[in-house]
């Protein structure tokens, strides 16, 4: 081989052996939280929730996505979540896609879908803090791949029900690995007064695993020593937009 060729089929050799290199790359980077923001966009209508048939306003909002583990670290895009929120005056609207590995998912529930301790099997969570006023009190949602579901109204020492009268839905598709899902809360169990001009506290998880060492993913992280989402003071920011067109 001449030394030209020979250059260049060592060219082609070394540029093929970065390609997968250079995939891996770009698809950690698709997963990381890039910013501390997410926005709600506003809703043209009023939704029914339909996670298997998602409505076109879905596509305005823009996602934030997620796969890093509650200390920002262990990135694992086959467990990544990307999450969207609509709005209107009278409504909370949340989308979560989820990439899973497996799935650990309680068999029983209340006749409702509810479920007491659902974090113990795969979910995914928001917490909600639409008054940033009160550091301690945010409104706790999940999610389960079949469905189920929880409410709290969480403040220091404690954590009822909060009985926000929810609606959702949830798609699995096993080939893919995928689930999705799409909750709609009534605004009126989240604030007494909703002002879109107002800027929320928030923050997305996700939880998957029977037992330990499960996996446990923060949008924004807690960065505590153990796994635990209860920490609002790293919580992320939300503002209301209007509809686009």
């Amino acid at each position: 081989m001449d030394p030209v060729n020979r250059a260049f089929h060592l060219w082609v050799v070394l540029l093929l052996s970065c390609i997968p290199m250079m995939s891996q790359s770009g698809t950690h980077a698709s997963c990381d939280a890039l910013s501390n923001e997410v926005v709600a966009t506003r809703a043209p209508h009023e939704l029914l929730v339909d996670a298997a048939h998602p409505a076109a306003a879905w596509d305005t909002a823009t996602p934030v996505t997620f796969c890093s583990d509650w200390q920002g670290k262990n990135r694992d895009p086959e467990r990544q979540t990307q999450v969207r929120v609509l709005w209107s005056p009278s409504t909370f609207y949340l989308r979560f896609e989820c990439h899973y590995r497996e799935l650990h998912v309680f068999a029983d529930s209340d006749p409702n879908g509810r479920r007491d301790q659902l974090w113990d099997r795969d979910v995914a969570e928001a917490f909600l803090q639409p008054e940033p006023s009160q550091p301690h009190a945010y409104k706790e949602f999940e999610i389960s791949p079949n469905g189920m579901w929880i409410d709290l109204d969480i403040s220091q020492g404690a954590k009822p029900d909060l009985k926000s009268g929810l609606q959702r839905s949830v798609v699995l598709d096993e080939k893919a690995h995928t689930w999705s899902a799409e909750l709609a809360i009534p605004m009126r169990a989240l604030t007494d007064k909703f002002d879109p001009s107002a800027i929320w506290r928030v923050n997305f998880y996700r939880v998957e695993g029977k037992v330990e060492p499960r996996g446990y993913y923060a949008w924004q992280p807690t960065h505590t020593p153990q796994p635990n989402f209860h920490v609002p003071s790293v919580f992320g920011r939300m503002r209301f937009a209007a509809a686009k067109k």
